[in-house]
């Protein structure tokens, strides 16, 4: 019964010793095996590797897939022309040389990042102060990007990686001057605004201005054709009136004496003193009125 105790406590003690002096590389990691301290030996190929047991030899992994660091503040910066503007920037980079990066970082990738940081923001003062605003904004841009790569490219081998990318993801006034271009901006769209209007009440002043014209035009158009109309139809009328007073004077002379009558008793308070033996009221006499005609009507 011991010897089989035995047995089975040599093969686990086996088992993990050999255990201990296997390890699996994934391809997306590189394997440092450590000696007594010391960097031994760096495999990059993936699959089952051999070392020697714990604590002969250690092994640490690093990623060697791409890596982002992000700007971990936004600072101001100044352009040529002495504006602030604020660049919120990022870059890829991946491990290359692990045993400079280990010696320069230790296994931790924040190390790295945390001393890569201000060499990537100082790349970036360079050359965003020898450039304009609109420059910076657009028509450089680009530019920026690359030039900030390659000063990196030197930096970069010092710690054991490659930069692979960088890119400008934000570009802002600082906020001071934000305000002011909001300020500028803001009153910028109030002059375009009052010019609009300004030119919107020109318009309708000339347009009511040409209605008016055309109102009084049309007046005036029909207020002759009314005065041709009204004169066609009183001198058709004074045909009309001629021709009859033609065939009959008695009957005109009648006719122009009632309108007299209309015309001077328009009015219950029209007062007149006249002759009754006078002609004007001959008309009345001739159809059986009293001789003596009263004076108000």
């Amino acid at each position: 019964m011991n010897r089989i105790a035995a047995i089975v406590a040599g093969v686990i003690v086996a088992l993990m010793l050999l255990s201990s002096m296997l390890f699996i590389v994934d391809q997306r990691q590189f394997a440092v095996v450590y000696a007594l301290g010391e960097i031994k030996e760096v495999i990059t190929e993936p699959g089952l590797q051999f070392k020697a047991p714990p604590p002969i030899q250690n092994v640490v992994m690093l990623d060697r897939r791409v890596q982002t660091l992000d700007s971990p503040e936004s600072r101001p910066i100044f352009t040529a022309e002495k504006k602030s503007l604020v660049i919120d920037w990022l870059i890829k980079w991946r491990i290359t040389e692990p045993r400079q990066f280990i010696r320069n970082n230790g296994a931790d990738i924040r190390n790295v990042e945390n001393r890569l940081a201000p060499i990537v923001q100082a790349a970036f003062n360079e050359e965003v102060t020898k450039r304009t605003v609109l420059g910076v904004l657009s028509a450089e841009r680009e530019k920026v990007m690359n030039d900030v790569r390659k000063r990196l490219a030197d930096e970069a081998k010092q710690f054991g990686i490659e930069v692979v990318d960088v890119r400008i993801k934000r570009v802002d006034f600082a906020s001071g001057i934000t305000d002011a271009v909001y300020r500028r901006m803001q009153s910028e769209r109030q002059r375009v605004a009052a010019e609009a209007r300004s030119t919107g009440a020109a318009e309708g002043e000339k347009i009511k201005a040409d209605a008016d014209r055309q109102r009084e035009i049309i007046v005036a158009e029909a207020f002759r054709d009314a005065q041709k109309i009204k004169g066609e139809g009183d001198a058709k009328a004074s045909a009309l009136y001629a021709e009859a007073f033609g065939r009959d004077p008695q009957f005109a002379q009648f006719y122009r004496s009632l309108d007299a009558y209309r015309a001077s008793f328009r009015n219950k308070s029209d007062v007149m003193v006249l002759d009754p033996g006078s002609d004007f009221f001959k008309t009345m006499r001739g159809s059986g009125a009293s001789s003596a005609a009263p004076a108000r009507k």
